[in-house]
């Protein structure tokens, strides 16, 4: 009786640290910390040599001296051969935790440390929010990400904030994405009508006759690019790609409220603009999605932002779209020393503006390399093609890993050029940390490969290539409210669980195969 009682007390407690922190499933709070493989200790080291690479001018929620302990609450564990893997994983997540901020609304997320002019209330920018829940649907507290979208969308007495339509978005497909994961249906669901209505707002604003959407590029976050510019309303792959997502999402929410009438409704807007994405932007001379520009003329020049239609699975299958992929591995087209560059190195144009105003001729930027990484996933994974393969995608993974170096120490920062990996504004303190990108969702998506559904079965569908590593693991996933654990012994004498590929739910062994392969548990 006396253990009951205990329990009763644990349980009441978290209730209440629940409700205190504004979090709203349980399982998120209740199953941190529960690592069956690794262990947290074994990963501290990363954190005491990070805190001694910098004099930490700028402090926010959790300071470098508590950034262990909330990483140590919070993070997915991963181990791997490769130690540049290992070290910049446990980076990012060191990094993230900087750009948490407290705020008189709750905490909201940041993407420079220092202050911007052109940023909103609390220095919050709206360009990268999709990446920032991507990334933070990994953390187990609930409240950082959730209040970030929440001051975003109601913070300006109730209403949207100022600047929230700066920038395009993929919000409402990212807090899909994101409820994949936690499976928190009530708070999807309450934001439902903020999407409904931001998506009404760039009709209004950015929507041609046509049906397709128009952006500037620096507001697609893209400034200077090849196909456009600062004032030129271009047709572009990001932003009606974004809207896509966000018409399925929406869609699918309006599936769960039960409300047939706007399922129905934003599942035609999101048919009627894959039709248009696919016939106007598609050009099939250079076989790529391409800018449409105002004079209705394709841009005739591949640049990255022609990869992303796949970030949101919108091409149709079998069509020939999937071609675009060769670009990828062509030194002529995507493929430089350090990774992925953001237009194709044939061009004459490329790299033409010089350096200093954030160029997206060519350079190699991060936010973009993560919606290309992101989208590569999805190809291999959802498609039937044999233009990309597993070893391409590790490849970049691997160039994606180091470019994250500045100096021989783990570096983040705006962009860097394709041919050195000298980052191009390493020493200006406003790009050190810059929160514009994904690293950890791709190594939990990706190279290891779990990938969220809405039933209950565990797909894991791993990316690494058979012969590259003879072991990994990555422990303490929070999935649908359960510890996920993943791993790949060769021999059986790293883990001591056996040879092959297990899967593990909250201890248990779930799945196991005797290759590096999909594996779907039920």
């Amino acid at each position: 009786m006396l253990t009951n009682f205990k329990h009763k007390i644990i349980a009441l407690s978290i209730v209440i640290a629940c409700l205190n922190s504004g979090c709203k499933s349980g399982a998120n709070v209740s199953n941190k910390g529960k690592s069956v493989v690794l262990k947290e200790k074994n990963f501290k080291h990363y954190v005491d040599y990070f805190n001694t690479m910098e004099d930490e001018n700028l402090k926010f929620a959790i300071p470098n001296d508590s950034a262990w302990a909330w990483m140590e609450k919070n993070i997915p564990l991963f181990e791997c051969p490769q130690q540049n893997f290992e070290e910049i994983y446990y980076y990012r997540w060191w990094t993230a935790r900087k750009h948490i901020k407290k705020t008189p609304l709750g905490f909201g997320i940041t993407e420079f440390l220092v202050d911007r002019s052109y940023a909103d209330k609390y220095n919050l920018i709206a360009c990268a929010v999709g990446h920032h829940i991507n990334e933070f649907r990994w953390i187990h507290d609930p409240k950082y990400i959730e209040q970030d979208v929440k001051i975003w969308y109601r913070g300006n007495e109730g209403k949207p904030m100022n600047k929230l339509y700066k920038f395009s978005s993929w919000t409402a497909d990212a807090l899909y994405n994101r409820y994949l994961v936690n499976k928190d249906e009530k708070f999807l669901l309450d934001l439902y009508p903020d999407m409904v209505t931001d998506y009404a707002v760039w009709e209004k604003d950015r929507q041609r006759k046509d049906g397709l959407f128009w952006q500037h590029d620096v507001k697609d976050g893209m400034e200077e690019s090849l196909s456009g510019g600062r004032k030129v309303q271009n047709a572009r792959p990001t932003i009606n790609s974004y809207m896509y997502g966000n018409a399925i999402a929406i869609s699918k929410m309006a599936a769960m409220k039960g409300d047939k009438e706007a399922e129905a409704k934003f599942k035609a807007k999101a048919d009627a603009l894959k039709q248009l994405v696919e016939t106007k932007l598609w050009n099939p001379k250079s076989e790529f999605f391409e800018t449409l520009t105002q004079k209705d003329t394709l841009a005739q020049v591949r640049e990255a932002i022609g990869f992303i239609p796949w970030y949101f699975n919108l091409p149709e299958k079998g069509k020939g779209f999937e071609k675009a992929w060769e670009q990828i591995k062509d030194e002529k087209g995507f493929s430089a020393p350090f990774g992925l560059t953001t237009a194709e190195r044939r061009s004459p144009r490329f790299r033409i503006h010089g350096t200093g105003t954030c160029e997206w001729d060519g350079a190699i930027w991060p936010f973009a390399s993560s919606q290309t990484l992101t989208a590569m996933a999805n190809v291999l994974n959802d498609y039937n093609q044999n233009f990309v393969g597993k070893p391409d995608y590790f490849k970049q993974m691997e160039l994606y890993v180091q470019s994250q170096y500045y100096r021989g120490k783990p570096y983040i920062g705006e962009y860097l050029d394709e041919t050195t990996g000298y980052w191009l504004m390493g020493d200006k303190e406003r790009s050190r940390y810059y929160n514009h990108s994904t690293f950890n969702d791709l190594v939990i998506t990706g190279l290891v490969g779990l990938r969220p559904r809405v039933d209950e079965k565990i797909e894991v569908s791993p990316l690494i290539p058979q012969e590259k590593w003879d072991w990994f693991c990555l422990d303490n996933v929070l999935y649908h409210g359960n510890i996920i654990t993943i791993l790949w012994d060769k021999t059986g004498e790293k883990y001591k669980k056996g040879k092959g590929f297990r899967i593990f739910k909250n201890g248990k062994e779930i799945a196991v195969s005797e290759k590096l392969e999909k594996v779907i548990a039920d």
